[in-house]
């Protein structure tokens, strides 16, 4: 068959044109029908599918976090009563604005009962935080080192939250034997709905 002959061929003659020409039509014809599909049928579907590939993992993935916390739902809800009570326990041991006083006392006490000597027992002001007020107490003590552990051991028992900050201890040049002491106790005192 010759180049010439391909020029002439008619379309509606196409069924009497040469074997390897039908087969060659319908190769380009299966193509371009292919091509066709995939471009305006599968590529949009194929992006599309992947996307839902990425939604099904993300899903997955919370679902699976979702049957572990419904999994031990019964632990994490007796780990929130206790942690009730235990919450419960320590606002207890935040002094209410009426023990703030006897706590003070409580502390001076402590103090003397060691055989601290005070220079300065000075209560700042209160700083509200969140649902409780800082109260910071400066004080100067003088004392030995015994009666200082003593004293922070004793205000560690004290049935009130007291948290000893800011601790510079030095010597005093007259006596060998005894030190002055610069501290910082502060408590916390719970308040209530009003703030108070």
């Amino acid at each position: 068959m010759e180049l010439s002959s391909l020029t002439e061929l008619d379309f509606n003659e196409s069924g009497e044109w040469p074997f390897p020409i039908k087969a060659l039509a319908i190769i380009l014809l299966a193509a371009l029908v292919w091509g066709g599909g995939y471009y305006f049928i599968m590529k949009d579907k194929q992006a599309e599918l992947a996307t839902l590939e990425q939604t099904e993992i993300s899903l997955k993935t919370e679902f699976e976090v979702k049957q572990e916390k419904a999994w031990n739902l019964a632990a994490y809800k007796t780990q929130l009563a206790e942690m009730k009570v235990t919450f419960s326990s320590m606002l207890k041991q935040l002094p209410r604005k009426n023990e703030v006083a006897d706590l003070l006392i409580d502390i001076s006490r402590t103090g003397l009962m060691n055989g601290l000597e005070f220079e300065l027992f000075k209560p700042g002001a209160e700083h509200p935080i969140d649902f409780y007020a800082e109260l910071p107490i400066n004080m100067k003590v003088t004392g030995t080192y015994h009666q200082f552990a003593g004293f922070v051991s004793d205000v560690a028992s004290l049935p009130r939250i007291v948290i000893l900050h800011d601790l510079l201890m030095a010597p005093l040049a007259k006596d060998g034997d005894k030190m002055s002491m610069d501290i910082t106790a502060k408590t916390y005192r719970y308040l209530d709905e009003e703030g108070k």
